[in-house]
C-alpha cells in the first residue's frame, strides 16, 4: 500500500524525523520507517553499553525536541541518573532515551500517525510520475511514498593504502572498518595494535580496548598527529567572534580568530560564538574555498570544534602519559605482512625519514568516505537514475536549503528530503544532535504542510 511519507535509514536522523513527524501529523496520516536495523534509532553511536562512551555534546543540549530542550534532562532525572545539564551523560543512555521517546510516542492513540516498520533494504527508488516515489526493497517487494526521507548517513573511509598480499598471512588482523564486528572478541590482552587516524573514533576505540582488557601497546598513525580537545567544566560563555568585514577568504578568518585568541579571549568561547555562524559562513565559500579548507584546515577544526567529554580526556590523556599509547605524525606507505604480524611503513611529518611499526592488528578509523554514497547501494542506484546529485566536494548528496534534494537543472524534487550528514555539503554543520533536531523539525513541518495544508487528503488506512 501507499504511505504519505517513508523514512529510509534507522539512525538518529530517522528516529529524529519520525518523532516530529508523529507530533505533526494526523492520525489518518501513515509513516513507513525501511531499515534493516533491528535496533531502530540507536545505531552504532548509540548503542553502546560500554559506560566509558560518553556524549561530547552537554546534556542540557541533547533533547530530541527543540522547543523542549530540558527533555533528555528530565528524563536522566526520571531513570535516578545524573541529570546535571553541564555534565556527559553515556552514550548508551542517551540511546535508551531514544527509544523510549519513540516508544511514547507510538503509544499515544490521540492525534497519532500509523507507522509501519519494514525490515529490509531499498535497492533502488524512482519517480512513480504520480506525485510520489516508488522503493524496490531487496527482498522483492515494492513500497510507494509521497514523501520520502533519506536518513542513510555517510559511510566509513577506507584504508588509506592497498595492502600487501591482502588476502595472505595477517590480512585477517587488517581491520578496514573499526565497527565490524566480532574482531575486537579476538584481540589478546597484550597485543600490538595500530589505530589508523587520530579524531574521535580513535579514542572511543582506544577507551573500548581499555575496557575489555586490553593492556599492550598502542600505536596512533595520523597525518598531523593531532587529537581531540577536551570540553571544560564549568563551561566558558561563547563569545561572538569578529570575523572582519567583507572577506570570506579562510586565511582572513582564520587570522581574525587567532587575533583574538592573542587579545586574551578563550579559543573555546570563540569556537561556541562561531556555532550559531558557521552554516551560513560555510554557505558564503565557494567550492574551491571549501575545497581549501578541507585539505589544509579540517583537522584543526576538527579537534576544536568537536571536543570530548572532560573524563574521557583525562583518562585518554593518562595513558599517553604512561606510553601505553603513542601517537605518531606521518604519511602511511604501505602494510604488508611481517614474520611476528604486520609491518606498516610511514615517512614521518616534516620528513623524508620512512619508519616502520610491527603490529598485531591494525585498524582502520580514518574518518568518513569523501564518495559520500559508497556505503549505499540504494544511494548509488540513485545517482545511476540522475535522482540524487552528489555534493562536488564529496561530502553528500546535493541538497537546497530545505533539505530537498536537487535535480539536474537545479530544481528541488518535491517530497524527496536528505536529513543528517548526507547534508553536509550544504549545511557542513550537521552531524550532532542541536543540528540535526533542528532540520528533523523543519523537514517533518515541510512534510506535513504537503499531506494536510496542500488539499491533498491523508492516504486512508
Amino acid at each position: 500500500m501507499p504511505y504519505d511519507v517513508a523514512l529510509v535509514g534507522s539512525g538518529f536522523s530517522a528516529i529524529c524525523t519520525a518523532a516530529h513527524l508523529l507530533t505533526n501529523l494526523p492520525q489518518e496520516a501513515s509513516i513507513a520507517i525501511v531499515g534493516d536495523d533491528s535496533d531502530f534509532g540507536r545505531g552504532t553511536a548509540y548503542r553502546t553499553e560500554l559506560p566509558y562512551h560518553r556524549l561530547n555534546v552537554p546534556a542540557g543540549r541533547m533533547s530530541v525536541f527543540p522547543d523542549r530542550p530540558n527533555d533528555f534532562v528530565e528524563w536522566l532525572g526520571q531513570k535516578g541518573l545524573d541529570d546535571n545539564p553541564l555534565s556527559f551523560a553515556s552514550r548508551g543512555d542517551y540511546g535508551l532515551y531514544l527509544r523510549d521517546r519513540l516508544a511514547s510516542l507510538l503509544r499515544s492513540r490521540e492525534q497519532r500517525a500509523r507507522v509501519d516498520f519494514i525490515r529490509a533494504k531499498a535497492s533502488a527508488c524512482r519517480d512513480d510520475g504520480a506525485g510520489g516515489f516508488s522503493f524496490t526493497l531487496e527482498r522483492g517487494d515494492e513500497l510507494h511514498a509521497r514523501n520520502v526521507v533519506l536518513c542513510l548517513g555517510v559511510g566509513a573511509a577506507s584504508l588509506p593504502v592497498q595492502t600487501v598480499d591482502n588476502a595472505g598471512h595477517g590480512s585477517q588482523h587488517i581491520i578496514g572498518h573499526c565497527w565490524q564486528p566480532g574482531w575486537l572478541s579476538k584481540v589478546k590482552s597484550g597485543d600490538r595494535i595500530c589505530i589508523l587516524g587520530s579524531g574521535l573514533t580513535m579514542i572511543d576505540q582506544v577507551m573500548t580496548l581499555r575496557g575489555k582488557g586490553h593492556r599492550g601497546p598502542i600505536h596512533v598513525l595520523s597525518r598531523r598527529g593531532l587529537v581531540p580537545h577536551a570540553h571544560v567544566t564549568p563551561p566558558l560563555p561563547p563569545v561572538e567572534p569578529d570575523l572582519g568585514i567583507g572577506s570570506t577568504e579562510i586565511s582572513h578568518l582564520l587570522r581574525s580568530l587567532r587575533k583574538q585568541v592573542r587579545d586574551g579571549v578563550s579559543w573555546r568561547s570563540l569556537m561556541d560564538g562561531l556555532r550559531p555562524k558557521t552554516q551560513a559562513l560555510w554557505q558564503s565559500l565557494t567550492v574551491a574555498q571549501r575545497s581549501r579548507f578541507l585539505r589544509h584546515g579540517l583537522p584543526w577544526w576538527n579537534i576544536h570544534r568537536h571536543r570530548i567529554a572532560p573524563e574521557v580526556f583525562a583518562a585518554f590523556e593518562k595513558l599517553m602519559v604512561e606510553g601505553v599509547v603513542e601517537i605518531h605524525a606521518g604519511f602511511l606507505r604501505s602494510i604488508e605482512p611481517a614474520v611476528e604480524g604486520i609491518a606498516l611503513h610511514y615517512r614521518r611529518r616534516h620528513s623524508q625519514v620512512v619508519q616502520s611499526l610491527q603490529v598485531d592488528w591494525v585498524i582502520n578509523c580514518t574518518g568518513m568516505e569523501r564518495a559520500g554514497i559508497a556505503h549505499s547501494r540504494l544511494l548509488e542506484s540513485m545517482r545511476d537514475d540522475g535522482i540524487v546529485l552528489l555534493d562536488p566536494l564529496g561530502l553528500g548528496v546535493e541538497v537546497d536549503e530545505g533539505a530537498r534534494l536537487l535535480q539536474g537543472d537545479g530544481e528541488s524534487w518535491p517530497g524527496l528530503f536528505a536529513a543528517g550528514a548526507l547534508t553536509a555539503g550544504r549545511f557542513w554543520e550537521i552531524t550532532a544532535v542541536p543540528d540535526i533536531r533542528v532540520q528533523a523539525q523543519k523537514i517533518a513541518d515541510a512534510i506535513t504542510k504537503r499531506v494536510v495544508g496542500s488539499g491533498m487528503p491523508a492516504i486512508q488506512r
